[in-house]
Order: structure tokens, then C-alpha cells, then sequence
């Protein structure tokens, strides 16, 4: 798949976001882009004008790893910015073919038995395991009862996280602070875009959600990705109302792409208390839909 254009619009995007004083050059008069120029990355990343033009039209086929690092040095690119311009580069000449790992659709997936033991042995905190496209292939009772309204209003399977904070109004009310929840759910797919560039099923959902959310597309059109593996979350639980929850995500060795994620509460805090709450209404839901 030519990732061509998905490198030209990061490398300009990254550009615009740097400005002559940032970089340490002089402002000059007459600037008619946001950011640097391009002779101004070339002169900072120590190549031609002509090279850097090349590179920001989308090839990247080829590039040395010191050209690599010496224009993410210029644009002043993050860790998780690199990373990224590295999956490009790769797909870019096909490098990551071997090492990629081979993409099943979440309906075709079937998981170690030993690793849904592993979620339901967790019984303090919503554990799930997600693919790089979002897809909520297994959890923990707790976890489902967390995404009680994913699993109640989605017929869609799997589940998607992705396509419930952008297309499903009761994300506005679950995700505390919204903004924010979307940015990161855009920033994990354009990271797995990056990293997986032939992924069907990831490029169908995201023209899904370019076409549908005006949000989805805005935010996918600015190119941003950040690594995200721990940090606290606010919601708001349609059952036990607010919850402050701290979460870590794990990748799994044995599933590679997949990512294990586990919400828990600070102990003794009101969201413990409320999140004890819910495994109690967990258990008495599935309890009733036993005995039916």
C-alpha cells in the first residue's frame, strides 16, 4: 500500500508546528507558511533543499537511519513522533513485511483460553483486551459491566471503541472529558496506521469515521500521534455514576498487537466504593441472564 501521502502530510504537519524561534533562526519578514521552510529543515537537518522536498512529497523508500534521525532532530519530534516516522519509513520499502504480524479480523480471532483466565482472574479492576483498531475482543466481568451501554446499544461484533466515542451520543456522558478521550482514540489509530499500514479493516473504519464524525476527521487530519500506556480517567458510569479510575496497558507477547488495559481505583477511595458497587450489579445481571 503507497503510504506516500500519509508521509508527506505528517512531515508538512510537523513543520508547521514548529516556529523560526523554536528552532533558534530568525523570523525574518514576509513568512507565507506557519512554521519553518522547507530550505530551513533542509539547512537544519543537514541535507539539500532538493533531498528534504523529496522526502516531504512522500519517499521515503530508502533513507538512511542517520537521514531519518537527523530530519525527526530538525522537526524536534517526540519519542512517539519518531517512532512514527520510522513505521513510515519502513512500510515506505517494505521492510516490516517479516515483522509484521499477520492481521486477523477481530471476528476471525480466536484467543488462548489461558488469557480470558488471566482477565477473569482480575476481579478489582475492568480489564479488556483491544487490537490496534480498538476492537474490544475479551474481558473481565467487571469490563463489561464497565461498557455496559457499548455492549447494550452495538450490535456491531466485535465492539469498537473507536466508533462508540465518535458515533454514539452516550460517549459525550460516559467520557468525563471528551476532548480529550477523543484525541487519544485518534492518536492510538494513527499510530497502529502507521505501524500497520496494509490493515483493510483499520482503513475501512477510519473512512467509516471520516465520513460520519466531523470531530474524527478533524482530529485525523492534524497527524498527531502520542504514546499512551498509563494515566487517569474520569467518568461518568450510567449505573454507579463518577468514577476517577487509574489505567495501565500492557502489550501482550503471546498476541502480538493486541493490548491488555486494566481500569482500577485508588483503594479506599469513593470510585473504589462505587466500583464494588458495580461489581455487584455485574454479578447480579449475569446471574439473572443465567437462570433465563
Amino acid at each position: 500500500m503507497d503510504n506516500r501521502d500519509e508521509v508527506r502530510e505528517f512531515l508538512t504537519s510537523r513543520r508547521a508546528k514548529i516556529t523560526p524561534a523554536q528552532a533558534g533562526l530568525p523570523a525574518g519578514t514576509r513568512r507565507r507558511v506557519p512554521g519553518l521552510r522547507r530550505s530551513e529543515v533542509a539547512a537544519l537537518a543537514d541535507v539539500s533543499v532538493e533531498y528534504y522536498a523529496k522526502l516531504e512529497r512522500g519517499n521515503l523508500a530508502g533513507v538512511s537511519p542517520a537521514v531519518l534521525e537527523a530530519v525527526a532532530r530538525a522537526l524536534q519530534l517526540d519519542d512517539a513522533e519518531r517512532a512514527h516516522l520510522l513505521h513510515l519509513a519502513q512500510a515506505a520499502e517494505g521492510s516490516d513485511a517479516l515483522a509484521r504480524p499477520r492481521l486477523r479480523s477481530g471476528r476471525q480471532r480466536a484467543l488462548h483460553t489461558s488469557l480470558q483466565w488471566v482477565l477473569d482472574a482480575i476481579t478489582t479492576g475492568a480489564a479488556f483486551v483491544v487490537n490496534g483498531r480498538l476492537d474490544l475482543l475479551a474481558t473481565n466481568q467487571l469490563a463489561r459491566a464497565f461498557f455496559s451501554d457499548i455492549y447494550g446499544s452495538h450490535h456491531t461484533q466485535p465492539p469498537n471503541l473507536a466508533r462508540y466515542q465518535f458515533l454514539d451520543s452516550a460517549a459525550h456522558r460516559f467520557y468525563a472529558n471528551w476532548e480529550l478521550a477523543a484525541d487519544m482514540t485518534v492518536d492510538v489509530l494513527r499510530t497502529e496506521a502507521g505501524r500497520n499500514p496494509h490493515d483493510k479493516d483499520l482503513h475501512d473504519l477510519v473512512g467509516e469515521l471520516s465520513t460520519l464524525s466531523d470531530a474524527f476527521r478533524t482530529r485525523w487530519g492534524a497527524h498527531n500521534v502520542t504514546r499512551h500506556g498509563t494515566g487517569t480517567k474520569q467518568f461518568h458510569h450510567p449505573v454507579v455514576g463518577d468514577l476517577t479510575l487509574d489505567w495501565e496497558s500492557l502489550a501482550i507477547t503471546a498476541e502480538p498487537g493486541l493490548t491488555l488495559t486494566v481500569y482500577t481505583p485508588e483503594p479506599g477511595s469513593p470510585s473504589a466504593e462505587s466500583v464494588n458497587l458495580l461489581a455487584t450489579w455485574a454479578a447480579t445481571q449475569e446471574a439473572g441472564s443465567a437462570t433465563q
